[in-house]
């Protein structure tokens, strides 16, 4: 047995909240169709998702993850180091702190709801929605 799902990603107090749902393709558009019916606590909408697909096989108790797509972001602002550090914004100095300690160059900020700010990688898309 093979089935797709969509983990959608949401800001929350001390972590992110997720909601996975089962989908029936990795179609992006029905994703984004889909996360426009999740709310997660104090108002908070996705700012993004990922696919995976999950086997089980015949005697296999529980299913695996056999694949996991790139990070969707639903929107979102790229902010490199080098910007920061020319805003010369105190407010900016932890998020400058953390991108220097961990080597992150760029990061997406995404505002759908609560702010919320995290490394962008190599694979990860930013969607027009």
């Amino acid at each position: 047995m093979k089935k797709h799902f969509v983990t959608f990603l949401s800001p929350g107090t001390m972590v992110v909240e997720q909601t996975t749902k089962e989908i029936s393709s990795w179609n992006t558009k029905e994703a984004i169709s889909m996360s426009k019916d999740i709310e997660e606590r104090h108002a908070a909408l996705p700012y993004g998702f990922y696919f995976t697909t999950k086997k089980r096989g015949c005697s296999d108790f529980d299913s695996k993850e056999t694949k996991r797509s790139n990070m969707c972001f639903l929107g979102g602002k790229v902010v490199t180091l080098k910007y920061l550090k020319a805003q010369n914004d105190p407010n900016d100095s932890t998020l400058i702190s953390n991108m220097e300690i961990n080597n992150w160059d760029r990061v997406v900020v995404n505002t759908n709801s609560w702010k919320w700010t995290q490394p962008l990688k190599a694979n990860d898309v930013i969607l027009t929605v």
